[in-house]
């Protein structure tokens, strides 16, 4: 699993469902987290991938704090927009057009990419997300900007 987590002042998710239905906000942020989360074709079945990656995530310091000391999104309270984003395992290495091999198949990876949320709900994070496989738009204003990998 793969994730790009960004330091944003605010952040929000716009989708349009297939059916073409108008616009609708389904997540939006504070000063936080945005994370596009990629779930790997081999992270599929691998029920400890979720806990691991919501408590790096929610544990990750990269935060500023109000007296100028680092903070996590559990020390500061801080929000998590969690995105899914298979484009994370794009392989560019050959041609010119990425190869989606890596990503795991829509149908296997929503579930993973729900556990993420729920393992961080249960942390007692505040998560807001997109909508999984819906065309979205996203919107943010990076804090830094500070921009990390964070793998699992």
């Amino acid at each position: 699993m793969r994730a790009v987590a960004a330091r944003v002042r605010r952040a929000s998710v716009t989708v349009r469902n297939a059916e073409g239905n108008p616009l609708r906000v389904t997540g939006r942020i504070g000063p936080g987290l945005l994370v596009l989360l990629g779930v790997h074709r081999d992270d599929v079945g691998d029920a400890t991938s979720p806990a691991t990656m919501a408590r790096k995530l929610h544990e990750l310091r990269v935060l500023r704090a109000d007296d100028g000391t680092e903070a996590s999104c559990a020390s500061s309270g801080a929000p998590l927009l969690v995105i899914s984003q298979f484009t994370l395992y794009g392989d560019t290495r050959k041609g010119r057009r990425p190869s989606w091999s890596a990503a795991a198949r829509p149908e296997d990876a929503a579930p993973v990419v729900d556990a993420v949320v729920a393992a961080l709900r249960e942390r007692g994070a505040t998560v807001q997300t997109g909508e999984f496989g819906a065309d979205m738009a996203v919107e943010s204003v990076n804090d830094g900007p500070f921009t990390v990998l964070v793998e699992v």
